[in-house]
């Protein structure tokens, strides 16, 4: 079923690349469509050729009540929802204040996640969120995959996020009512330098979870049962015209887990360049997982990854990705249309 979806997602992003734009204003009202697709392979140990997609759908309403104040409703929907048996990614109302911030009221990712920074990549592996490789390539423990805070997007949760200023911009969510735990607080900062050649931002997240009870991280991974959770991130970037180079890192820390450790460290480099419509980067993270609990079994992973990628258009890009976990080689070759 995945497969038609993303031939027809892509159909229909190959119709925009034309010159069609889903974009509709009318008075004070906006409503704004996004769309991408993804669609390839990937084989494990260079012997099995397996199917490689990914997908991301986006609706916006936006409705202007004053100058510099506006009302909106977003949802999306992609691989994670699908995966995790989601009706969506995210579903929220908003209220935008172009002096003050923004809030967010609904489902949807935490303001520390929304604020991190992550590493370098060009592939489409999604190597700063919940990687792709990992639903195809079974590592030999369980690995934190992604270098950010999160807390989920399952549950009802709002977030307060200001307007950037001079350089930082600092957020807050508070979750609750939901049935993985018995609420969420997280916080995070973005500090952007972006003036000169030398452009750099910096971001701090961290966020303490009540009571996860059944609490699932990802699609692969085992879910969370403990007395609380605490986790903390940081991510650094530094782009020299095209040049850029990013380091990610989290910690998460479980009271009292129940069955396989999910918490630890995780960590991340990378570096990428940019040269008229090529690009390449190299990127490497480290998982280490049960380091908290002595009585508990510990697992590791390294990964290494190269990318390649060709932008035939703004909206078409061809991406290839050499890759290595502590077990599995691996390579992956896609198309990536999105508008």
């Amino acid at each position: 079923m995945k497969k038609y979806l993303l031939c027809g997602l892509m159909f229909v992003c190959a119709f925009v690349e034309s010159g069609h734009a889903l974009q509709y204003n009318y008075g004070r009202s906006a409503l704004k469509f996004n769309a991408s697709g993804t669609a390839g392979v990937i084989e494990p140990k260079f012997r099995d050729t397996l199917f490689l997609g990914d997908f991301d759908l986006r609706a916006q309403y936006n409705y202007a009540v004053a100058r510099g104040q506006t009302l909106g409703l977003v949802y999306s929907w992609d691989e994670e929802a699908l995966a995790g048996h989601d009706i969506s990614h995210d579903a929220f109302a908003l209220y935008e204040n172009q002096d003050f911030g923004r809030i967010e009221v609904g489902l949807t990712d935490s303001a520390a996640r929304k604020l991190s920074v992550g590493i370098p990549d060009v592939g489409g592996l999604r190597v700063n969120s919940k990687p792709l490789f990992y639903k195809r390539i079974s590592p030999h423990g369980i690995v934190i995959p992604n270098m950010s805070v999160s807390s989920g997007d399952g549950t009802p949760r709002i977030n307060l996020v200001t307007t950037p200023t001079n350089i930082g911009q600092y957020g807050v969510s508070v979750a609750a009512f939901g049935d993985d735990y018995d609420y969420a607080v997280d916080g995070g900062v973005k500090f952007r330098f972006p003036n000169g050649k030398l452009k750099s931002a910096l971001s701090l997240g961290a966020s303490f979870m009540e009571k996860p009870d059944g609490y699932s991280p990802a699609s692969y991974l085992p879910d969370v049962s403990a007395d609380w959770r605490a986790q903390g991130s940081i991510g650094f970037n530094v782009q020299y015209n095209s040049w850029i180079f990013g380091t990610s890192a989290v910690a998460i820390y479980d009271k009292s887990p129940v069955g396989t450790p999910s918490d630890g460290i995780s960590a991340g480099a990378g570096v990428s360049y940019d040269i008229l419509n090529y690009s390449v980067s190299l990127s490497y993270m480290y998982s280490h997982t049960g380091i908290w609990h002595r009585d508990l079994p510990h697992f590791y992973d390294h990964t290494g990854i190269a990318s390649f990628r060709y932008k035939y258009s703004e909206n078409m890009e061809l991406w290839m990705s050499l890759g290595l976990t502590d077990e599995t080689p691996f390579l992956a070759t896609a198309l990536r249309v999105h508008f």
